[in-house]
């Protein structure tokens, strides 16, 4: 079979803000750029961002990037790479300026400067009081980022595939990247799409658990196709649940809801995270505040007729503030629960986020694979940022209004990386005749029907696994019982088939896909959490409560070849100042 093919300087797999930042900054630059997404450019998932991006502007009170630097490495658990993180903290009041020259409708103080709020795990003086760090335009900054840097593609040039899936990525026997396979949804029509370099911007992978946060595309596709390339995933214990999801349905509360003065409340009226973090209380770090309240309604303190969530009150705020300040919210709550949060307290339950771990890079969005005694190389032609990547500026836990920072930092620094590259590398490689031929043989197996079992009924098998087995509070027994039940989905994947009438413009053969990029990432997830023995961030293991620094300050890797487990050290010193070591976190 002949397969059409396209060439382009830089191949960008993923349209959302870390994306389509890598792609203005190539396109201004004049480089021919691809943009490939599985849904239109605006549905991409950070068009859901809710709260706002960090940046010290001092809008509001005093601030220093330093002690934005100090904030996200205590919130990382002493796990993020302290490099990286005083890379983006230093970087991010340019790249908000940058977005107000692009056209972001940011909210506004009466000053006429960009509005910040009070966000999670921030302070000033290096954990004094609480910092007002974080620009919003209302509760939709995803929104307006999003639309904004679409716009400014256009009118750079850019060249978008809407509705493209990636299959897999393409390289030669050197190890050089040289492209994807991708496939036009509606068609089925395989297209190779060669370039000098490629970025991975495919978001994260809230899908592999069944209450989530995140849009139906977030099946961690870069991830995955990453693994399939000998790439080991780094960190993937760690993921976040966000403290305030609408209870039993999942919907975002945005923890700008607490920025603006909410706060909240177990079934006997108590203010309850005063008892769990004294100073920074309904304003402590997110891994914190999902625990108390996990553990409220474990000892039986929930709120509502099962005891099973607790309240988050906003009505004592006033209808003007929450009307202006939460117009998002309020009209999800409306739709959902059918209740007004300026009147009446809305109940809340922790919610699977966002995906701290991913493909490794440097802070250049360089994909890397470790050496001995600590060392890494970077592997040629290929980048990664956001979700799917991992620098590592989050480590174990990610603060609030830190997601769209690292998207836009990064972006921003893979794409001036690319340029320089170009520069070198005038010409393409060549392609080999059987690059193509791995992913057109996945592309094949999903063209049977009707033998084994549904696709459909195993992606809600892992969904719910992984929310039953590797869920807020982990143990050895549970946690082994549920990589079991993942390796036997993984097993029976083998077997599955395509629902017939569910093949609609090749979306079946596209879930089927995903699906097994979701259980590739499932395997790496619970065995990554089965192996790290302590608690750090968002991992809390109940058999081993503490921080265990002697052994764990280290990042974990997944390879799938084998289910293998490695590790590499933590970057703790950082690029021009004074590294902070390892203390007691405390909010």
């Amino acid at each position: 079979m002949t397969i059409a093919k396209r060439s382009f300087d830089t191949l960008i797999i993923g349209a959302g803000g870390g994306g389509l930042r890598a792609a203005l900054q190539l396109s201004q630059a004049d480089a021919r750029v691809a943009v490939v997404s599985k849904v239109f450019p605006t549905r991409s998932h950070t068009v859901a961002a809710q709260g706002g991006v960090n940046a010290a502007l001092a809008n509001v009170l005093p601030d220093n990037w330093h002690w934005h630097m100090f904030d996200t490495v205590k919130g990382s658990d002493y796990l993020g790479d302290q490099d990286a993180i005083e890379y983006m903290c230093r970087a991010a009041p340019r790249v908000v300026y940058e977005l107000e020259h692009f056209g972001v409708p940011f909210s506004r103080l009466d000053t006429g400067r960009i509005y910040q709020r009070a966000f999670g795990g921030q302070s000033r003086d290096f954990g004094g009081d609480q910092a007002v760090r974080t620009c919003a335009a209302a509760d939709r900054t995803g929104h307006a980022i999003l639309h904004s840097l679409y716009q400014q593609n256009i009118r750079a040039k850019t060249h978008f595939f809407d509705e493209y899936f990636a299959v897999d990525l393409i390289r030669n026997q050197g190890g050089y990247f040289l492209g994807a396979l991708v496939i036009d949804i509606a068609s089925g029509e395989p297209l190779l799409i060669e370039a000098k370099t490629t970025i991975l911007a495919t978001g994260g992978v809230g899908q592999l658990f069944r209450t989530n946060t995140n849009a139906l595309i977030n099946t961690g596709d870069g991830m995955a196709m990453a693994l399939r390339s000998g790439i080991p995933l780094q960190d993937m214990e760690f993921f976040q649940f966000h403290p305030t999801g609408i209870a039993g349905k999942g919907m975002l509360i945005t923890e700008g809801a607490r920025g603006e003065g909410g706060y909240l409340l177990n079934g006997d009226g108590e203010r309850f995270m005063e008892r769990y973090a004294p100073n920074a209380k309904d304003l402590a770090s997110r891994d914190v505040v999902s625990r108390s309240i996990a553990t409220e309604i474990r000892e039986g303190r929930g709120a509502g007729p099962d005891k099973d969530y607790v309240l988050l009150k906003l009505d004592h705020l006033g209808a003007d503030i929450v009307k202006k300040r939460l117009p998002g919210i309020r009209d999800t709550v409306m739709t959902f629960l059918h209740i007004d949060p300026a009147e009446t307290p809305v109940p809340v339950y922790p919610t699977l986020h966002y995906t701290m771990g991913g493909i490794p890079t440097d802070r250049n969005g360089q994909v890397v694979v470790p050496l001995q005694q600590g060392a890494e190389e970077p592997v040629p032609g290929l980048y990664a940022v956001g979700e799917c990547a991992c620098v590592s500026v989050h480590g174990a836990n990610r603060l609030g209004g830190n997601s769209l920072l690292d998207i836009l930092v990064f972006g921003r620094a893979a794409a001036n990386h690319v340029i320089d590259q170009l520069k070198e590398q005038r010409y393409h490689q060549q392609i080999p005749d059987d690059a193509a031929e791995p992913a057109m043989q996945r592309l094949a197996r999903w063209d049977r029907q009707g033998q084994g079992e549904s696709v459909s009924r195993l992606r809600q098998e892992l969904a719910k696994t992984m929310e039953d087995h590797c869920s807020v509070f982990r143990n050895e027994d549970v946690l082994q019982e549920g990589r079991n039940k993942v390796l036997e989905l993984r097993e029976r994947l083998q077997d599955a088939y395509i629902d017939d009438h569910s093949q609609v413009f090749n979306t079946a053969r596209i879930e089927a896909m995903e699906l097994e990029n979701l259980m590739d990432i499932g395997v790496a997830t619970v065995t990554s959490a089965l192996a790290r023995r302590e608690s750090r961030g968002a991992h809390s293991r109940i058999d081993y409560p503490d921080r265990d620094d002697q052994h764990w300050l280290r990042h974990s890797l997944f390879s799938l070849e084998g289910d293998k487990m490695d590790y590499k050290p933590v970057r703790m010193k950082p690029l021009t100042v004074e590294s902070f070591p390892p203390k007691k976190r405390t909010y």
